[in-house]
């Protein structure tokens, strides 16, 4: 008994090191999650049986808003009715951070224009951004033709093509549509042209790095690559283009975004059946595309819509709709939109660490925008697909939402 009590409190204090040493652990493991705060605001709202807002995509211009914020310019255009049919575009503007909001402004340089035989030509799937080294917005989509039913046409190569406009905040005008220059192979793989739905980055030398998806006349599986740009302030360029990727079936992949996080860059790109992710040290040489998972090795079940990145200095996070959250009665399962921190060594979505953006409330969502505002807060937009003129039982009214991330940190990019 006496040695029992001599050793007896050396065993407490082992088995309190090992407690210690696994909790510290524990703590460490849980202190690499960015803890963040969802606030989803309504920026607007509006029903019509003739068209649905579509598209809302936010950049902000750093200084020009109130206070020393920034203001925020959110692209939008009009769903017409008949599948991937859109309107010109139209823009909104906040100078107090989100709190109050313009109506939708139409852009009189950026409506319809038309060909000889009566075809219409839009652009769609409009990504706005702020290139720092010039002081200008610039908004890429992808040139659309439609015939006189809506439906869009190939007869032409780039049928799809790649557009941009300028907005000058100074003189707040925007310029009519351009398709980037010296993009090769006119009549072979790069037939049609797509920057849809794609974020896109500025290098530090001001250069862009542009994700595109692209198909041959076959008009078969299309297939992702990444463009580097020049940007002189009033024209964009083609420099060059990195890998080209693609997947069998379901289209091949389609929308890619990508971003950068300390020293490595990121694609998440869309499939039928999966969303795929791929990484790179230079934003042209790719990894293999990898389907996205949750940390438990399950799939992420996100398909048939995009995915879009927040990044921060402390986390990088993935926004995305997904299978399995009591939404199969949503097409596609695309609503509610999820946030959740990504692991960037393993690639795959900590499931603990995910958040409901924007709800589901009986309407689609999913073809949506994300972007950084001021080193405090990112935003989510979206709005509710729903051509109607009375809300849906379960509250969707076609509003847009702006789903502001708080960031529990400073972000320091």
């Amino acid at each position: 008994m006496k040695k029992y009590l001599l050793y007896k409190p050396k065993l407490l204090i082992s088995i309190l090191v090992i407690f210690l040493f696994i909790g510290s652990g524990f703590y460490r493991k849980q202190a690499r999650y960015l803890k963040f705060k969802v606030q989803s605001d309504v920026a607007y709202q509006e029903l019509s049986k003739k068209f649905v807002w579509s598209h809302p995509r936010a950049a902000a211009i750093p200084g020009l808003g109130k206070k020393g914020n920034p203001a925020v310019i959110m692209t939008l255009q009009k769903h017409l009715v008949v599948s991937d049919y859109y309107s010109g575009l139209y823009y909104m503007r906040t100078d107090d951070l989100g709190k109050t909001w313009s109506h939708p402004i139409e852009i009189p340089e950026l409506a319809w224009q038309y060909e000889g035989d009566s075809t219409t030509v839009s652009v769609a799937d409009v990504t706005p951004g702020w290139h720092e080294k010039t002081g200008k917005l610039i908004a890429i989509g992808i040139k659309v033709r439609y015939n006189k039913a809506g439906k869009q046409v190939f007869d032409k190569p780039r049928s799809h093509d790649a557009a941009y406009t300028i907005f000058d905040p100074v003189t707040n005008s925007w310029t009519r549509w351009k398709m980037i220059k010296n993009i090769p192979e006119l009549n072979s793989k790069f037939y049609l042209v797509n920057p849809g739905c794609v974020q896109w980055i500025v290098k530090p030398d001001g250069k862009i790095l542009l994700p595109i998806y692209f198909s041959g006349s076959e008009l078969g599986e299309s297939s992702v690559t990444v463009l580097e740009c020049l940007f002189d302030g009033s024209t964009l360029s083609y420099l060059r283009n990195g890998d080209e990727m693609t997947v069998e079936g379901g289209r091949g992949l389609v929308e890619p975004s990508i971003v950068l996080f300390k020293g490595t860059y990121y694609l998440t790109m869309r499939n039928d059946f999966k969303a795929y992710v791929a990484t790179s040290k230079d934003g042209l040489q790719w990894t293999s595309p990898k389907p996205w998972t949750f940390d438990d090795g399950s799939d992420l079940g996100s398909y048939n819509t995009q995915a879009h990145w927040l990044v921060h200095s402390d986390g990088l996070f993935l926004s995305y709709t997904r299978r399995g959250a009591n939404n199969d009665h949503i097409p596609r399962n695309r609503a509610p939109i999820f946030l959740a921190q990504v692991d960037p060594l393993k690639l795959n979505v900590i499931r603990s660490t995910e958040q409901i953006l924007i709800p589901e409330r009986g309407a689609m969502l999913g073809n949506f925008g994300a972007s950084a505002i001021t080193q405090h807060e990112s935003w989510v937009t979206d709005a509710e697909f729903m051509i109607e003129d009375k809300p849906h039982p379960l509250g969707a009214n076609g509003t847009i939402w702006n789903a502001r991330v708080l960031w529990s940190k400073k972000n320091k990019l």
